[in-house]
């Protein structure tokens, strides 16, 4: 796949690093940080990648897999009831993006994985997903109740940034790398 970090880099500029909206924001005392949805940052990864989303569950993007955490934070993972299962299976397949950003936007850094080196993540989480269920061959199910909706789960940002790939990194809203 052929990155677009040209176009990508633009559309931070236009569509995340909105500086007058967040000016607004501080001059009413509000926060800037979860000012900018996931949506925004799955679009910047198809906008990158060239992939499109996908319709249904599953992965973000056709292939691709986009997470969005505030820097130093982990990455979360939501499994449903229903659809959990192949999405732990599909996750060890699709690539994964990861993009950590400062509260207030102005730099970010995008690292890349492979499902398949987070494989180990994923294949721990299948019982645990099973067992949160209660879908665990032989076990009563559970009244829906008393079931929790998503699974959740964690890949710690220090992991990432020591495991992924570097793929994009921007400073003080300035294209840093790659250059």
């Amino acid at each position: 796949m052929k990155l677009q970090f040209s176009a990508a880099f633009e559309f931070y500029q236009k569509h995340i690093n909105r500086t007058d909206f967040f000016q607004l924001l501080n001059s009413h005392g509000l926060k800037t940080s979860g000012s900018v949805p996931s949506i925004a940052w799955e679009l910047f990864g198809s906008v990158l990648t060239g992939k499109k989303g996908k319709s249904g569950y599953g992965a973000d993007l056709e292939g691709v897999e986009i997470k969005s955490a505030i820097a130093g934070s982990s990455f979360e993972y939501q499994y449903h009831l229903d659809t959990g299962l192949d999405k732990l299976k599909e996750d060890q397949s699709v690539d994964h993006f990861f993009c950590s950003y400062a509260p207030d936007y102005q730099s970010f850094q995008v690292y890349f994985m492979s499902g398949k080196k987070l494989a180990p993540y994923f294949a721990k989480w299948i019982p645990e997903y099973l067992k949160n269920y209660n879908k665990v061959e032989g076990a009563t199910s559970v009244e829906a109740s008393a079931r929790r909706q998503r699974f959740r789960r964690s890949v710690p940002y220090g992991w990432v940034a020591n495991n992924g790939l570097l793929l994009m990194k921007v400073e003080g809203g300035r294209l840093i790398f790659p250059e």
